[in-house]
């Protein structure tokens, strides 16, 4: 009771530690983890004479060039899209009102508010406050990029000196090559996760890019690359994809059933691909206990925001690895002579 009393009071500290310093653990987080990834590909550039630190760096300047490619152009439409966000909204309030009031309770429901146009205008008294919020935390993501940004180049730089440090830093040969072994083990992990992932989700936002052409939405290129970043967020990311496809068909067509034409059409192939194409893939490799990943997706999302629900499934990862690593195991059966 004494062990289990002071493992409770370590991971509770630990989680206050990890919350309180969200604006320097996050970014040095996912800096690692993109660092890792980065270093497993740069070893695979090593074969073609190119060394570890300078592929690494190469890689690490192509990651954020395409970032920043990225940001430059959303930045534009998200720019238009938050100074028509009032009329949008009341765009959609007004496509959706013919529909509510074809059932009975939900008419009940609006008319128990200030009016039809309630939500509308409670949306535009809003906007500004919110909009507010948004501003405020633009300093600190500026600082948290510039963070993982350095964090992600110092990684780089000494990684291989960093893995030798922890290996040396164990007396015996066992808990030498097993440290060897997980580091490894995470690494491939980490990698084969991350490229296997990438190419499936860059497929699906290809296929959501036509599914918003044919559905006749906005910026289709848009919506594409929407489905591709947001598919890293298990459970989150297609949910919130779904519905932000929902008000886009509401808000381009008057039928219900073409509005609701390409958020299903998108929550289908999204379904299949998750539990058909990446299992047959992958395999049992990298399987993680759905429970456990919701459960950490939650705790992350409550920890760090949309960065952590993106770091959950790679932590759940590294977690399970070292698990797999470093218990016991059973020692074979022997038949008796």
């Amino acid at each position: 009771m004494v062990a289990w009393s002071i493992i409770g009071l370590f991971v509770i500290a630990g989680s206050a530690a990890v919350y309180s310093m969200e604006t320097i653990l996050m970014p040095i987080t996912l800096a690692v983890v993109v660092g890792i990834v980065l270093g497993r590909a740069a070893d695979s550039l090593a074969k073609f004479g190119l060394p570890p630190i300078m592929g690494g760096l190469l890689l690490a300047l192509f990651f954020v060039l395409g970032l920043a490619s990225v940001v430059s152009a959303l930045l534009g439409p998200m720019t238009d899209l938050a100074q028509k966000a009032p009329a949008l909204a009341e765009g959609v309030v007004e496509r959706v009102l013919p529909f509510i009031e074809r059932f009975e309770w939900l008419r009940l429901a609006v008319a128990r508010g200030t009016g039809n146009g309630a939500l509308a205008d409670t949306v535009m008294k809003n906007a500004g406050p919110v909009l507010g919020v948004v501003a405020a935390g633009l300093t600190p993501a500026l600082v948290q990029t510039l963070i993982f940004l350095a964090a992600l180049g110092l990684f780089l730089l000494g990684r291989l000196h960093l893995r030798r440090t922890i290996i040396l830093a164990f007396n015996s040969r066992e808990r030498r090559l097993s440290t060897i072994r997980i580091m490894n083990a995470i690494e491939t992990a980490l990698a084969q996760y991350f490229s296997i992932a990438s190419l499936i989700y860059l497929a699906l936002g290809v296929v959501t890019m036509l599914i918003a052409l044919v559905g006749g939405l906005a910026m289709p290129p848009l919506w594409g690359l929407f489905a591709f970043v947001s598919s890293f967020i298990p459970y989150l990311g297609v949910t919130m994809m779904t519905l932000a496809l929902l008000v886009g068909g509401l808000m381009t067509h008057e039928a219900i059933l073409l509005a609701l034409a390409p958020a299903a059409v998108f929550f289908v192939v999204h379904l299949v691909m998750e539990n058909l194409v990446i299992p047959s893939i992958l395999g049992n490799r990298l399987e993680v206990n759905p429970f456990l990943v919701f459960v950490a997706i939650i705790f992350w999302t409550w920890m760090w925001g949309a960065v952590g629900a993106m770091l959950a499934l790679p932590l759940s990862l590294i977690a399970m690895t070292i698990f797999e690593e470093v218990r016991e195991q059973q020692p074979e059966r022997q038949l008796p002579a």
